[in-house]
């Protein structure tokens, strides 16, 4: 595998993304069924609840899924429900629940992790786990609002992620909402009986501003 970073042809000349036409806020909702905390177009996010570990469960555990993520173990109910827990303790991960507005179907969670409030930084993460919902521009959207919510409301300077080099979609996701490729760790991941490349990304808050602009 090349350290080089090449985007197929199909994705080189990717046209910047603008958010304008959807503008992104904190709603607070007064339904007996429904807590949105961060609202996009066709998504919302919302906390993670112990009554979505099944779920969430069946999503890390599904071979489409983990094998473009760092665990190599089974999860069971307890962990998934430690995890959980842990985020209403946390002070430097914030996770969200990936929710369609219609049918307030959970497909996903996406979020920060490892907050440093002197650096004001952060990491990004990501799974659309629903795999009958991936390749539909959720994982797109919810990318956007994490960022939105990462400069605009914790008033954070960077954000950074890794990514496998064999899971494009996501590259190209990434690279279409504004990461800047800035590394590549060789052959730092062994799976399938392979090593492979772990490619870097980050974006600024200023050229996340200059992507989108700041909407007052």
């Amino acid at each position: 595998m090349s350290s080089v970073l090449t985007i197929p042809s199909s994705d080189t000349n990717s046209p910047k993304v603008h958010l304008r036409g959807s503008r992104v806020k904190v709603v607070s909702c007064h339904s007996d069924e429904r807590i949105m905390f961060y609202e996009g177009q066709r998504i919302y996010l919302r906390p993670l609840e112990l009554e979505d570990e099944l779920l969430l469960r069946k999503f890390v555990n599904d071979p489409a899924n983990w094998r473009f993520l760092r665990n190599v173990q089974p999860l069971n109910g307890v962990r998934e429900r430690e995890w959980i827990e842990s985020l209403g303790k946390s002070g430097t991960d914030y996770v969200f629940g990936i929710t369609l507005k219609q049918g307030d179907r959970l497909i996903g969670v996406a979020g920060l992790h490892q907050v440093n409030w002197v650096n004001r930084s952060a990491v990004f993460g990501i799974n659309i786990g629903d795999t009958t919902q991936q390749g539909r521009g959720y994982g797109r959207e919810a990318t956007q609002l994490v960022l939105r919510y990462a400069f605009e409301e914790l008033n954070l300077n960077r954000v950074e992620l890794s990514v496998y080099a064999d899971n494009w979609r996501a590259i190209r996701l990434y690279q279409k909402v504004g990461f800047v490729a800035e590394g590549c760790a060789r052959q730092a991941r062994y799976s399938n009986g392979r090593y492979q490349d772990e490619y870097r990304f980050g974006i600024l808050r200023s050229e996340w501003e200059a992507l989108y602009g700041r909407e007052n």
